[in-house]
This record gives structure tokens, sequence and C-alpha cells, in this order.
């Protein structure tokens, strides 16, 4: 697949990533700043296979992991999109947006104690 074809399925999808498989299994990611940093920015054609853009290898969760787990990796990995793997096939994406909807459910008093955990969390350690 080339980059050109991955924009256009992201554009028809209204997503911002494509997570690419090899032989069924989760292999690397392209989101739209891989298109911008590494296709346009470059000046490569549209028709560069979508391996030279993608990022690999493929930074996953498993999706029996806790959300915390989840914010954690994204934190210092410093990513926006992490794909759900089981037994080595995608079973979906979470992204920092999913993250930010299942915190603005529910109470506002249950919303402070959500907020106080992730600020305790990243607190430097003395």
């Amino acid at each position: 697949m080339t980059v050109n074809d991955a924009a256009k399925m992201m554009d028809d999808a209204s997503i911002g990533a494509i997570v690419v498989l090899e032989n069924g299994i989760a292999v690397g990611i392209i989101t739209e700043r891989d298109l911008v940093r590494r296709i346009i920015a470059k000046e490569k054609p549209l028709s560069t296979n979508v391996k030279v853009a993608m990022s690999s290898p493929l930074i996953v969760i498993n999706p029996d992991d806790t959300v915390w787990d989840l914010a954690q990796l994204m934190k210092t990995r410093r990513i926006h999109r992490v794909p759900a793997v089981k037994d080595n096939r995608l079973v979906g994406m979470v992204t920092t947006s999913d993250i930010v909807r299942l915190c603005s459910i529910g109470s506002d008093d249950e919303m402070s104690k959500i907020t106080e955990q992730i600020l305790l969390r990243m607190k430097p350690k003395e």
C-alpha cells in the first residue's frame, strides 16, 4: 500500500492513524504526523510504500491492562494512539481522546479523585 492509499483510507474513515498488518499481525502504525514528517516535509512521492513512513516497532497494549497502565505508557513513550493486541491479533485502538472521554464520565467528585490521582502519578519522585 502506498502512503497515498493510506491517506485516502484515513480521510474516508475520518481517522488519524492506520495500523499496518503483515500476514494478519500488527507490525506498525502510520499516523497523520508520520505522513507530514516522513513524506510531505521530505518531499517524497505519494507513491512511497507505507513501510517507509510507518512507525515501527509497534507499541501496543493488552486489552486486559488497566487504563493507568495505558496512560503511563502513553506518557513515557509520548504517543497518542496505542493499538490493543491480544494473541498477536489487533483487537482495537485506544487514543488519548478515549481516556479523556472516560475520565469525563461521572460526578464532579469522581472527576476530582481521578484528577488528583493523575497529578500524584505525574509528580516527580524525590
